[in-house]
């Protein structure tokens, strides 16, 4: 049986593989994947010490809330940490993706690497360390980068939280949609983890998104303009969406490989093959707690809106989708200090005037019923001290070097290792 509205719950972490020392990308995802598969307890459809696409570890006696998955991505030095099946609440999951970051650093120290969180790798080189995933569903992988190209940071150097909401029903899709088109350009305020690329810094705070939006420009229609359209209802939704994307690239992909959900690309997707809308916008944190609280605030702040605290739903609906891609885009560079200046937009958050994202977003939680004492905690570090980005800025100073980036994301994998948020 499907969950109803906000009763249901995934969560995905992707992070990279590195050496453990230089904090260089090593392509070793296949090999941890296949580690893990030997261990006791682990679930999974390979043979014994072959490649494996996905791993599944449960607790004794576990429901489906207990079980974690690990699978591979597009590119060899990613893996993902994932819930399996919707989950009824989001306290309590750091604990159980701690676990497993722990045991993949402890399957990898012999192979001298170690995971390292935030969303892009600070001096990855496209070129030089892109490796597409060999196993399994390579031939997706493979139309991906004949269609349009894969060695560039918008395709292996990528590292996100998709946050997986459960609705039941047009009805519930329609108020969850609408509320979720609202909340998504605030997202990065409290989410960029960013800030660097190619060595140096980029001016955004969420440079990922920056990056994301054009990795797929061949073919417009499936990214759109990464915030959705106002869509109500599944009929519209694969007409207006799926159906346009499918035609747009079925020249391109005669087999029909990427001719699925999963090919839209915009930053917040609709999954009818699991009855969730998969809010995609969230850069990964430095250590699972913090990605939990980031999450329990989205939802908080979808919660308020679904129970029209502020504005009616027929006002919620109403924005048009430039608008909001603006103001996404303005966050994305600026993150908590980005001004919203939009009335129709801050109506609908009880706000009659212009103010900085972050504030928006203390006055969007100031009351917090669904978040436990922990997220409520962490979420008050960030609000107090910036996203992930702007700590690491204040970190690294005007013009850090290569021993100074080393430096400061060799303290993020700590962070990660340790399970602690990161302040500099």
């Amino acid at each position: 049986m499907t969950p109803g509205l906000l009763t249901g719950f995934g969560l995905e972490l992707e992070h990279i593989i590195v050496d453990a020392r230089s904090l260089d990308p090593l392509p070793l995802a296949d090999r941890l994947l296949a580690a893990a598969a030997a261990e006791p307890g682990a679930r999974t459809d390979g043979e014994p010490g072959a490649a494996v696409d996905d791993v599944e570890f449960a607790a004794p006696g576990a429901d489906e809330a207990g079980v974690f998955g690990w699978s591979n991505e597009l590119v060899l030095h990613v893996v993902e940490f994932k819930t399996v099946g919707p989950v009824p609440a989001l306290s309590g999951l750091a604990a159980g993706f701690q676990q497993q970051v722990s045991l993949a650093n402890r399957l990898l120290e012999p192979l001298g690497a170690r995971l390292l969180p935030g969303a892009m790798h600070p001096w990855l080189d496209p070129e030089r360390d892109t490796r597409l995933w060999p196993h399994g569903h390579r031939e997706i992988y493979a139309a991906y980068d004949r269609i349009f190209g894969c060695r560039g940071h918008g395709w292996s150097n990528l590292q996100s939280a998709h946050l997986n909401l459960a609705f039941s029903g047009d009805a519930e899709f329609a108020r969850l949609h609408a509320a979720v088109r609202l909340l998504l350009p605030l997202i990065p305020a409290l989410a960029a983890s960013s800030p660097v690329l190619d060595g140096r810094l980029t001016g955004w705070l969420d440079r990922r998104l920056d990056v994301y939006r054009g990795n797929q420009a061949r073919i417009p229609s499936i990214a759109g303009l990464v915030v959705p359209e106002p869509v109500w209802n599944r009929r519209d939704y694969e007409e207006r969406i799926f159906r346009r994307i499918w035609a747009d690239i079925a020249p391109l992909d005669p087999e029909g490989l990427l001719q699925h959900e999963w090919l839209n690309s915009r930053g917040a997707i609709a999954r009818y093959d699991r009855m969730a809308l998969e809010i995609r916008v969230v850069d990964v944190q430095e250590c699972p707690a913090a990605d939990e609280a980031v999450a329990a605030a989205i939802v908080q702040g979808l919660d308020w809106l679904i129970q029209e605290r502020w504005a009616p739903l027929a006002a919620q609906q109403a924005l048009d989708t430039e608008t909001l891609a603006a103001q996404l885009w303005v966050c994305a560079r600026d993150g908590e200090r980005a001004r919203v200046t939009d009335p129709a937009l801050l109506a609908c958050f009880g706000v009659s005037h212009p103010l900085e994202a972050g504030e928006l977003w203390r006055r969007i939680l100031a009351e917090r019923p669904r978040l436990d004492d922990e997220q409520s905690g962490n979420l008050d570090l960030i609000l107090e001290r910036g996203p992930l980005a702007r700590r690491l800025l204040e970190a690294l100073g005007p013009e850090p070097d290569r021993p100074r980036l080393r430096e400061v994301w060799g303290e993020l994998a700590d962070c990660l290792a340790q399970g602690r948020l990161f302040l500099p």
